[in-house]
């Protein structure tokens, strides 16, 4: 089973694309890196993985969890 599984994530902020249809999956234990120029879109996809920001579209699972539909907030558990 892989610790990390993203599908197809999109996220725009108005006219600006920060993520279009991005896809990987981590396996557990193996080292993981973003990298990229900024305003590439690494910290929209981490804070879309911690459930801090929801995805236009696709889907995204962290250790099993389905960031959008299992997402936990203090006070706010899906």
């Amino acid at each position: 089973m892989d610790a990390i599984v993203v599908n197809n994530v999109s996220k725009s902020y108005g006219q600006v694309q920060a993520l279009s249809d991005v896809s990987f999956s981590v396996g557990k234990g193996e080292v993981f890196g973003l990298i990229g120029p900024d305003g590439a879109g690494k910290t929209s996809m981490f804070r879309i993985l911690c459930s801090l920001l929801l995805p236009d579209k696709g889907s995204a699972t962290v250790d099993g969890f389905d960031v959008v539909k299992q997402m936990c907030r203090p006070g706010i558990c899906r």
